[in-house]
């Protein structure tokens, strides 16, 4: 399944897009408050391939972001920790390179996703996550409309070796009409 809107498109991640994902993935401000420290080709191939396992497993959909004007790969992002019984899914593992960031990129993207985990998926929930020291996800997934729900302390250990809290949010379905309004707004600037 592609997500596709006027700005980014969102396809199916596959080893095809590795070469992409190399050449503007390996900046180490994109990787220093995620887990995962993403350095050179061979981690970035380990990346895509652990993501591709999660979706033959049922446990993640992972997509590689694509901007639409250029057809560039410029990130990765994916639906995650899929519970369909409880009808409720995380979104995450997103980055997106440098010069991307700030754009029309990441909100396009999170509308396209949201959609679909709303009206396609029939979800009742989406999660949402990120490092407590990463400010500026916290600014964005708030300008969403999800809600902060709580931190997490020592949530996880970076491969740094540092302890991370990791600050959830949530949109409820019933909240998503709103949050697509703002959204969708914000698009149109």
């Amino acid at each position: 399944m592609t997500l596709a809107g006027r700005f980014v498109r969102l396809e199916p991640l596959s080893l095809e897009h590795l070469p992409g994902l190399v050449a503007v993935g390996l900046d180490p401000e994109l990787w220093r408050l995620i887990p995962t420290q993403i350095t050179d080709a061979a981690g970035m191939r380990r990346y895509v391939e652990s993501a591709l396992a999660d979706g033959e497993a049922g446990r993640a959909i992972p997509f590689a972001t694509i901007e639409q004007a250029t057809g560039t790969v410029v990130g990765s992002t994916r639906f995650g920790n899929l519970e369909p019984a409880h009808r409720r899914v995380e979104i995450g593992w997103t980055w997106i390179a440098a010069p991307w960031q700030r754009s029309a990129v990441n909100t396009e993207a999170k509308l396209l996703m949201l959609t679909h985990a709303f009206e396609k998926l029939a979800m009742n929930r989406v999660e949402l996550k990120t490092d407590a020291l990463n400010a500026r996800s916290r600014a964005a997934i708030a300008r969403i409309g999800a809600t902060e729900e709580g931190t997490l302390r020592h949530h996880m250990v970076t491969e740094s070796g540092r302890l991370r809290d990791t600050v959830y949010f949530s949109l409820l379905r019933d909240e998503w009409p709103e949050a697509k309004r703002r959204l969708t707004a914000r698009l149109s600037k």
